[in-house]
């Protein structure tokens, strides 16, 4: 059994944002994943990996993308900011993660934070004292440090290379 377990935002994490199509209503229709991230987050399902999206949005426009494109299957739970009532990096969102995974405050050197965001994703994931990691795969959103708390635990430029580093954040676990 796996030590780390793992939250996610989406977009521009796993999902590409300018691939994004769009209601009226400004829902998400459909989007097309970040080169490597479908096999990524295939990897990590199969691998054992518990998997919760940590995610801003609406809980359609995950549906949407995630049921049309077959990987649902891979996250245990979604944290959906318009269920939870509010946006990272608000503390709430990673309470209602680890209570509904079952995880206790013992479990916090196990998790990671995967996001783009350094605002919302590295910041809330460091102020909750969990493990971020930041994929700087697009220059769109809070992408230099401005605060100390932005800083994160650790940087990958694409979603492949999460797999090594979670294998080495695993084995450190286990050390």
């Amino acid at each position: 059994m796996n030590n780390i377990i793992i939250f996610t935002d989406c977009g521009d994490t796993i999902i590409d944002e300018t691939t994004q199509t769009y209601a009226e209503d400004g829902t998400v229709l459909d989007a097309d994943f970040l080169p490597g991230a479908k096999d990524t987050l295939k990897y990590f399902k199969d691998a054992g990996y518990r998997i919760a999206m940590v995610a801003d949005g609406t809980y359609q426009s995950f549906a949407n993308m995630y049921e049309k494109n077959g990987m649902r299957y891979c996250f245990e739970e979604w944290i959906i900011s318009e269920v939870v009532g509010a946006e990272k990096p608000a503390r709430i969102m990673f309470e209602t993660a680890m209570e509904k995974m079952g995880l206790t405050d013992a479990d916090k050197p196990r998790i990671v934070m995967i996001g783009n965001n350094l605002k919302r994703d590295i910041a809330g994931a460091n102020r909750f004292g969990i493990t971020s990691i930041w994929i700087d795969w697009s220059k769109r959103y809070f992408n230099e440090i401005e605060e100390p708390d932005w800083q994160p635990d650790y940087t990958v430029h694409e979603p492949k290379e999460l797999i090594p580093l979670i294998a080495e954040l695993e084995e450190n676990f286990k050390s």
